[in-house]
């Protein structure tokens, strides 16, 4: 047998990853007598001389894969004791040697491991600053030709022309930049003890954002005058109704209504009724005399400036200043007006909802009628229901403790979870009604799996060698992998999957050389580009059919996207609080996502991306998440909820718009593995 690769057994080799798996392979059972004599449970050397072993266990990770400040062992254990090594720029070097982004310093989480990133968050004294390292010195120091902080951050290579740009504006201070930004006179925050600067000269956002007029950040263009104050000095809402009537902003005041000197609208009933109603007085005067004789569409009123044409609710005043055109708030003010479907009246617009939801008391927001949405969270080596609106939490599967859960997904007509577990290179399955478990497929690895649950398949991606593949879900483990490849070639390191299974369609991104969103048809044809502009590390995908629209987290721009399915209509919007996202959902008008980087699992507002809440925080990783059904004793009979990520918290009367999969009856008339094709 190849030392590196396989283990003996009675009746020949077996690769090592199936050794000690809780499934018997060898008929003398060897390869489960763990920690035994004898030759199958003899672990010490089965990683060959190219590869070593993490301790206790049977994962075996190349030698160059050892001190690369990334943590391949599970325990950490290959990045122990490594040699001292510089972080790279825009990083921070914890005292254990670990690097981390160099904005994660002070953010009461311990992203070092060893809390050396929280240690030096106590507050400089007043007329001193602290050193990117930690060190505090005086402020009178900062770009004074000198390097008194050990790291040199004191002394950039700007100061100079800073200075100068400090003078020229009649600033005493010293300048220093911050990020993207140019500012004077260097000033510390009690709290957390990081630098904040003063004084701006400019701040460069992006396109999508614009600058709060303190300079401390830059918010979403979505934020201005949403009637939330998102900067800090609250810039964002100032002289919301002194805006003209652009694209992208609503005019001062309606049709109906008169606009006063100030900014403020009143109804244009109580303009020249001899009382002042405007705060300024403007609504009375000048020519209120003059009677109305104007061939108006609606109504017409006196005003100081001379009789004017008004509209009633709903309808806007045309050009010419005599007829009313109705206002289609349905496209004007898109997403805002109705969670799902928004239909357009004259004069006005109603919403609806897709089967399965019912239109909350607001008139504009959908919830699922039937049982509670839950959340399927993979955390370490157990998978938690999180309740979405109760909070609570269970656990309804757990593996050995050394093992993870890594991706999954849930087939929603048997209620098995599906999960790779990379310890043992295998796809493992669990009933949720029995407890039963079982193994899939063996000698594969993969950072995502989707279920197929109409088609009946699983798929999931290879990242390494380029592929997605395929396999039956009723396959049962008889010692010889029954897969196929779906799609191999040109794919650039394939990361998530998600899966529209009664379309026939699957989508899924790649980070490798070049970062995009791709979409084919469920047995690899028809493959094209969905998304190529303006992405860094798509890694975590999730799909929402009521809305048709694609979401992605971005963990290179910490940001989360979206897009309709055909592509258009791309939204992207910069989230500090995306770090390490690793699979996402969507529910109702919920994201959720997991954060490897701060063992939580988290929530913001689809739309908006904004009432950010932590769900769930533990001492370990969380991974794969799904929106499950819960449904009745025959999961086969149409479900409230589909566990799909294709179809997250989507009714099945909803998921059947999305189209048809022809797999569906009698497995398409295949003899054994069917893939669909729209």
């Amino acid at each position: 047998c190849a030392a590196s690769r396989q283990a003996t057994c009675v009746f020949g080799c077996i690769p090592v990853p199936w050794l000690c798996d809780g499934e018997q392979q060898c008929p003398d059972g060897t390869d489960e007598q763990c920690g035994q004599a004898g030759e199958c449970g003899t672990v010490s050397s089965v990683c060959g001389t190219k590869k070593v072993q993490c301790p206790g266990t049977h994962h075996c990770i190349p030698h160059w894969e050892l001190c690369d400040r990334h943590q391949d062992c599970e325990d950490g254990w290959d990045e122990e004791g490594c040699p001292q090594q510089p972080c790279l720029p825009g990083q921070w070097q914890c005292r254990n040697r670990v690097c981390i982004m160099a904005e994660w310093k002070c953010n009461g989480i311990d992203d070092c491991g060893d809390s050396s990133d929280e240690d030096v968050c106590a507050p400089c004294t007043p007329g001193m600053v602290r050193c990117d390292e930690g060190k505090c010195i005086l402020e009178s120091l900062m770009c004074d030709d000198k390097d008194d902080c050990l790291d040199g951050t004191d002394e950039p290579s700007t100061c100079g022309a800073l200075r100068q740009s400090c003078r020229v504006m009649g600033q005493p201070h010293n300048c220093l930049p911050a990020c993207s930004c140019q500012v004077c006179s260097a000033r510390v925050d009690i709290r957390s003890g990081d630098l904040y600067w003063l004084a701006f000269l400019h701040l460069s956002c992006s396109r999508t954002h614009v600058p709060c007029r303190d300079g401390t950040g830059c918010v979403a263009q979505e934020y201005l005058c949403d009637g939330e104050k998102d900067c800090a000095d609250g810039s964002d809402e100032d002289g919301c109704t002194q805006l003209c009537n652009t694209p992208g902003h609503p005019a001062p005041c309606q049709s109906h209504e008169y606009p006063c000197g100030l900014g403020s609208c009143i109804n244009a009933s109580l303009v020249c009724n001899s009382q002042q109603d405007c705060a300024d007085g403007s609504d009375e005067g000048g020519n209120c005399s003059v009677p109305c004789h104007r061939s108006c569409a609606h109504l017409c009123y006196p005003s100081p400036q001379g009789p004017r044409c008004w509209c009633d609710p709903g309808y806007r005043l045309a050009e010419n200043g005599l007829s009313c055109k109705d206002i289609d708030e349905c496209t004007e003010l898109g997403k805002g007006a109705c969670s799902q479907t928004c239909l357009n009246a004259p004069g006005s617009y109603s919403c609806g909802c897709l089967p399965g939801y019912l239109l909350e008391p607001d008139g504009h927001v959908c919830k699922l009628t039937g049982p509670e949405p839950k959340l399927l969270v993979a955390m370490q080596s157990e998978v938690l229901s999180y309740g979405l609106r109760s909070g609570h939490e269970e656990v309804v599967l757990a593996t050995d403790k050394d093992r993870v859960v890594f991706s999954l997904d849930y087939d929603l007509v048997e209620r098995k979870v599906f999960w790779m577990d990379l310890a043992t290179e295998s796809i493992r399955w669990q009933d949720l009604n029995s407890g039963k478990k079982g193994t899939l497929v063996k000698g594969v690895r993969s950072d995502c799996i989707a279920v197929d649950w109409l088609g009946r398949n699983l798929y999931w991606t290879d990242g390494v060698a380029g592929q997605v593949l395929a396999t039956r879900l009723g396959a049962a483990w008889q010692g010889i992998p029954e897969y196929t490849v779906v799609m191999d070639g040109d794919l650039d390191q394939p990361h998530s999957l998600v899966l529209q299974p009664l379309a026939g369609l699957m989508y899924w991104s790649e980070v490798g050389s070049y970062s995009r969103l791709m979409e084919a048809s469920m047995d690899g044809s028809w493959r094209h580009v969905l998304l190529a502009q303006g992405l860094g590390w798509p890694t975590a995908l999730a799909l929402d059919l009521p809305t048709q629209r694609i979401f992605w987290l971005d963990e290179k721009l910490g940001s989360v996207g979206s897009a309709r399915l055909d592509g258009s209509s791309v939204k992207v919007l910069k989230l500090p609080w995306v770090r390490s996202p690793f699979a996402a959902a969507v529910c109702e008008g919920q994201l959720y996502w997991s954060e490897r980087k701060t063992w939580s699992v988290q929530q913001v507002d689809k739309a908006s991306g904004k009432n950010r809440t932590v769900l769930l925080k533990r001492h370990g990783q969380p991974h794969g998440l799904q929106v499950p059904s819960w449904g009745g004793p025959n999961p086969a009979l149409p479900a409230l909820l589909i566990s799909h990520p294709a179809q997250p918290c989507c009714p099945l009367e909803c998921a059947v718009l999305a189209g048809t999969n022809g797999c569906a009856k009698s497995n398409g008339g295949c003899a054994q593995l069917c893939l669909p094709n729209p």
